[in-house]
C-alpha cells in the first residue's frame, strides 16, 4: 500500500515538473538575429552544448519560443545542429519581424507621427523611428517552400531580381498592437493570418503591394497591419502607400542594381553599405543591417534581409535619403557576407 502511495506520489511530481516545464516556454515567431558569437545550448541551467554549437554573427534562425513572458532566452532552430532546437541568451542578438503568443493583451502606446511637412527632432534614445524591412525573397522561399508565393516564383518575375516588402515597423521595438482587438491579436499566427480582417486600400495599391509584397498570397499584409500599422498613426491607405513609396525609391536604385547583377554571387556587407552611400549619400549605409539565412539543404549562406533605420515624418513627398541619413546609425553591419540566391529551389 506504501509503495502504491509512493508511487502515485512520484508520478503525479513528474507530472507537474513536466507541466511547469511545458509552461515555461512562450511560444514566438519571426527570426533570431544572432549579433554575435554565442554558445547555443541544449539546456539554460545546465549549459549542455552537444557538439559545442555557436550562433554565427549575423545569421538568421528561426525563432520558437522565449523561456518567459520576459525571457532571458530564446528558443531558435539551428539547422544541422543535434538537437537543432537550440537556447541562446536574449543580449546575443535580436528579433526580426516576430511577435510573442504570450505578449500583454495590453496595446502599445502609439510612437506619434507628425503631420506632413512638420519636422520631426531625433527620438531622445538616438534609435530610428522606424524599420524598413526590406526581403530577398528567393533567399526567404529557400527556407519556406511551402508558401503560396514561394510555389508560385519565377524566374521573369518581380520578385527575382527585385526587393520585396517585409514591412515598415514603428519604433521602439515591441511598438505593437495598438488598440488591436483580442481576437484579432490572438489570431496574428500565420496559420490564421487569413482570419484577420481584411486590408482596405485602393485597387492601384493592391495591385502594386500584391506585386512588392508577395506574402499577400499568404495575407502577409494583415499581419503587417495588426501587428505594425495599427502603431503607425495613419490610415491603411497611408500606411502602405508609405511603404511602397519607399520600395519605389530602393528598387530604383545602385543598390537594387548591386544584387540584381550579383545574382548566384555573394556580397559583403560592406559592398551592399557602400551601394546605399553611393545611392542615398555618404553615411545612408551606416543605417543597413544586413540579416542571412543558412539553407539547410545545401549549407549555402544567403542574404535574406536588409533593415533600414528612418526618422520620419514620412509621407508621400519624403525622401528615402533624407529619412535615412536622419536616423542614428546602427551599432553593427549584421552579417558579414552572403549569397544573392537565384530562384528555384538548390
Amino acid at each position: 500500500m506504501r509503495m502504491r502511495i509512493g508511487l502515485v506520489f512520484g508520478l503525479t511530481l513528474l507530472v507537474m515538473s513536466l507541466a511547469g516545464a511545458a509552461q515555461a516556454e512562450v511560444k514566438m515567431s519571426g527570426s533570431f538575429v544572432a549579433d554575435a558569437t554565442c554558445p547555443a545550448t541544449q539546456a539554460i541551467k545546465s549549459g549542455k552544448n552537444p557538439g559545442s554549437i555557436s550562433t554565427d554573427a549575423g545569421q538568421s534562425y528561426e525563432l520558437l519560443a522565449g523561456n518567459k513572458d520576459a525571457p532571458t532566452h530564446y528558443l531558435i532552430r539551428v539547422p544541422g545542429a543535434d538537437p537543432e532546437r537550440r537556447w541562446v541568451k536574449v543580449d546575443c542578438g535580436h528579433v526580426s519581424g516576430g511577435s510573442a503568443s504570450g505578449e500583454s493583451a495590453a496595446p502599445a502606446p502609439a510612437v506619434p507621427v507628425p503631420a506632413e511637412g512638420e519636422k520631426s527632432a531625433a527620438p531622445a534614445s538616438g534609435k530610428p523611428e522606424y524599420v524598413l524591412a526590406l526581403s530577398w525573397q528567393p533567399a526567404f522561399c529557400e527556407t519556406r517552400p511551402g508558401k503560396t508565393e514561394c510555389k508560385a516564383q519565377t524566374a521573369g518575375g518581380f520578385d527575382a531580381t527585385h526587393f520585396t516588402l517585409h514591412g515598415l515597423w514603428p519604433q521602439p521595438n515591441g511598438n505593437f498592437y495598438c488598440e488591436v482587438a483580442a481576437a484579432d491579436k490572438a489570431n496574428d499566427n500565420p496559420a490564421h493570418w487569413q482570419d484577420l480582417p481584411p486590408v482596405e486600400i485602393d485597387p492601384n495599391t493592391r495591385s502594386e503591394l500584391d506585386r512588392v509584397m508577395p506574402g499577400t498570397a499568404s495575407a502577409l499584409e494583415r499581419h503587417e497591419w495588426i501587428k505594425h500599422g495599427t502603431c503607425y498613426g495613419k490610415s491603411q491607405q497611408a500606411y502602405f502607400s508609405d511603404a511602397l513609396n519607399l520600395m519605389r525609391a530602393v528598387n530604383a536604385s545602385p543598390v537594387r542594381d548591386l544584387f540584381a547583377k550579383n545574382i548566384g554571387k555573394q556580397l559583403t556587407s560592406d559592398q551592399i553599405r557602400s551601394a546605399f552611400d553611393s545611392a542615398f549619400g555618404a553615411g545612408a549605409g551606416e543605417r543597413v543591417r544586413v540579416s542571412c539565412l543558412v539553407d539547410s539543404t545545401s549549407g549555402r549562406r544567403l542574404i535574406g534581409e536588409l533593415t533600414l533605420g528612418l526618422t520620419g515624418p514620412i509621407g508621400p513627398s519624403s525622401r528615402l535619403g533624407d529619412l535615412m541619413q536622419a536616423a542614428a546609425p546602427t551599432s553593427k553591419a549584421g552579417c558579414p557576407k552572403g549569397v544573392v540566391d537565384s530562384t528555384g529551389f538548390q
